[in-house]
């Protein structure tokens, strides 16, 4: 006989045996796994997608973020742990330089994320915010499946097959943008293009750095999709060029900068359900990209050429094998070759390497209980230019202490190769690496959030150089280390009627000895307090959205040759407030005004100090500060469709 005991929202229990053998029976019922409502592990890391169940943000606040302009990057800057560095505009993430993030799309790596620029002019992010359907921002401890980051990882999802066919026209006060979607049974299309030439813009508003010819830009891109049985098959590829002319100080005299880049991006990745709860994922990514930069002042003339072929495969297998366990491993390779042309006075120099990075991941999630979580992986790399293979665990805990509130914690070991300034004159050098330790407290509940995180990070290993400039001369090594600590707290409120804000406050104190640094300091991009609040209000007479954001920070160290410290001096608090309102002329029709620092705040980043005294023994310098006080935008969209239901709304 079988004895059959079920109870609602526990395991049921069968037991075999004679009807005798069930008298006075003592039974202990398992409660059920519920994966919605279990423990998420999410120490370190920013969700943006409706997927996800711990998203702290919607995917179009990306383009409704006052201030941000339409850049994933300015956006998430508004997020703790991030760092603004408003004369560079790349992701600067808990105590690390700009390089110590990566960028993957569609689980394959972007090489070269941003726009190129030179020095103190601000990049962009390359991608649009509408061709994704969800992001995850990871500033610190995040999976195995990702590597070659010391600090973060920006990993963002592309959308599934379009739904219907439409066209989207731009004019915008920069340029002009026009797309098209054709969609069928099983797949889809977009073709995209755009021009942008800041020349008739910066006609009107003066600018604090002088173009002797504006930025321009062209750019374009396709986006197919099929859909297969039992597969789906993504491809993308992107080319822009850029150019623009600019006179920058240099040793108390004035030099002519001109660059022009050539990039092209392609990612092709497929999705394959094997049965049984096998998955399969296999994709390859290619970027190229192409500098040719002229250098000149009133002594001498310079050329430098450079190009990037940036190679990666991937493949990975998952399997749950139950409710409570899931597995994801895989391989994947990555290829980098650089090579410079670099013509001066004295010569010509054309330093250049190529390196292969072969790496296998395996990472295991583990529900013990409903409440209680573990992430458990390691990841192992072979760096071909060192011969030299290095190990990296992984491991992150969670436990829900409630319906609403929840603590994780987490920890690993990341590595990364050094930059292409420094390979390219010395292929020896090891990677550095930096030890990551998290502690995570989360409340959520309806439409509010709360995050705390408090952090330690440990760097070894850093880059090293001797001599004011990276050079063939330069002694390279790997003698650096440093430091970061701090809390990161985030908080989200979306029950007041029509209103939706959220404030973001992070404290850090980072200490490092890298690049020429003679000692353990505070870099130049870290701030100690950094505050964003950021605030977006429907107005249902006027058919509008008026958003704010206001971004604060403590002030950034400087190093003044004139005084006998090392980066000791301190700017003054950094202050923007940002505004933004987009207005619905129709279901299909938005116009969109935007403008940053309003107040027109004087902000200075930090000061360009000539390399010799003067006659009085004195290093004259001049303030870096943004390109202009202000930044205006005006643009109106229009969205052109056979399904009248698809409107503007939907981009609000």
């Amino acid at each position: 006989q079988i004895l059959v005991i079920s109870f609602l929202s526990f395991e049921t229990k069968e037991i075999s045996g004679e009807i005798n053998d069930f008298n006075n029976l003592q039974i202990q019922l398992v409660e059920k796994f519920d994966a919605l409502n279990a423990v998420i592990i999410n120490a370190g890391n920013f969700e943006a997608g409706t997927a996800s169940e711990a998203s702290v943000l919607k995917p179009l606040d990306i383009v409704t973020t006052a201030g941000s302009v339409g850049n994933i990057i300015a956006a998430l800057e508004t997020l703790p742990g991030t760092q603004s560095v408003g004369e560079d505009g790349r992701l600067f993430v808990r105590g690390g330089d700009a390089s110590e993030t990566q960028t993957f799309i569609d689980g394959l790596r972007v090489a070269q994320p941003y726009n190129a620029s030179v020095r103190n002019i601000p990049s962009r992010g390359r991608f649009s915010p509408y061709l994704f359907k969800g992001m995850s921002f990871s500033t610190g401890g995040y999976s195995a499946e990702y590597g070659n980051a010391l600090s973060s990882v920006l990993v963002m999802d592309t959308q599934e097959k379009a739904e219907e066919d439409n066209t989207e026209l731009s004019f915008m006060s920069l340029g002009l943008g026009i797309g098209k979607t054709k969609n069928w049974e099983k797949s889809s299309i977009t073709l995209n293009a755009s021009y942008v030439n800041l020349g008739p813009y910066q006609s009107l508003i003066d600018q604090n750095i002088k173009f002797d010819k504006p930025f321009q830009s062209i750019a374009g891109e396709a986006v197919f999709r099929n859909q297969f049985e039992n597969g789906l098959l993504k491809v993308y590829t992107a080319y822009d060029y850029s150019s623009f002319t600019v006179e920058q100080p240099i040793d108390g005299a004035s030099q002519t900068v001109d660059l022009k880049n050539n990039n092209f991006y392609m990612n092709s990745s497929y999705q394959h359900s094997l049965g049984n709860k096998w998955h399969l994922f296999g994709g390859i990514s290619y970027g190229n990209s192409q500098n040719d930069i002229n250098l000149e002042n009133e002594e001498n003339a310079e050329i430098v050429d450079d190009t990037e072929n940036s190679f990666h495969l991937k493949t990975k297998l998952s399997k749950r094998f139950t409710d409570k366990i899931k597995l994801n491993f895989g391989a994947e390779y990555f290829n980098t070759n650089f090579n410079q042309y670099y013509q001066t006075d004295t010569g010509d120099f054309e330093p250049n390497y190529t390196s292969g990075l072969f790496s296998v991941f395996t990472e295991t999630d583990v529900y013990f209980t409903q409440n209680l979580a573990a992430k458990v992986g390691v990841r192992t790399t072979r760096d071909a230019l060192l011969e030299k293979v290095y190990v990296s665990p992984r491991l992150s805990l969670a436990y829900k202490l409630d319906e609403s509130q929840q603590i994780s914690t987490a920890y690993g070991n990341f590595r990364q190769q050094v930059g292409q300034d420094y390979l390219k004159f010395n292929q020896d050098l090891f990677q550095q690496q930096a030890a990551h330790y998290i502690l995570n407290y989360q409340f959520s509940k309806a439409s509010t959030t709360l995050r705390a995180e408090a952090y330690f990070k440990k760097y070894r290993d850093l880059l090293t150089y001797t001599g004011d400039e990276i050079t063939y001369d330069s002694n390279f090594g790997n003698n650096g280390s440093g430091y970061a600590k701090g809390i990161d707290i985030f908080w989200r409120d979306g029950h007041l009627k029509n209103l939706d804000y959220w404030v973001s406050y992070s404290f850090i104190d980072s200490k490092r000895k890298y690049q020429n640094y003679p000692e353990q300091v505070t870099p130049n991009y870290v701030a100690n307090h950094n505050v964003s609040i950021v605030s977006k209000y429907w107005v249902q007479s006027l058919r509008s959205q008026v958003g704010f954001t206001y971004n604060f920070n403590s002030g950034r160290p400087y190093n003044d040759p004139n005084t006998l410290d090392f980066m000791s001096e301190k700017t003054s608090s950094y202050h923007s407030l940002n505004f933004n309102w987009a207005y619905l002329l129709n279901k299909q029709q938005i116009l969109y005004v935007s403008v940053s620092n309003i107040l027109g705040t004087k902000n200075i980043f930090g000061y360009d100090y000539a390399n010799t005294p003067n006659a009085s023994g004195k290093y004259t310098a001049k303030a870096v500060r943004p390109t202009a006080d202000r930044f205006f935008f005006v643009g109106f969209f229009w969205t052109i469709s056979d399904n009248k239901n698809r409107n503007q709304l939907d981009q609000l």
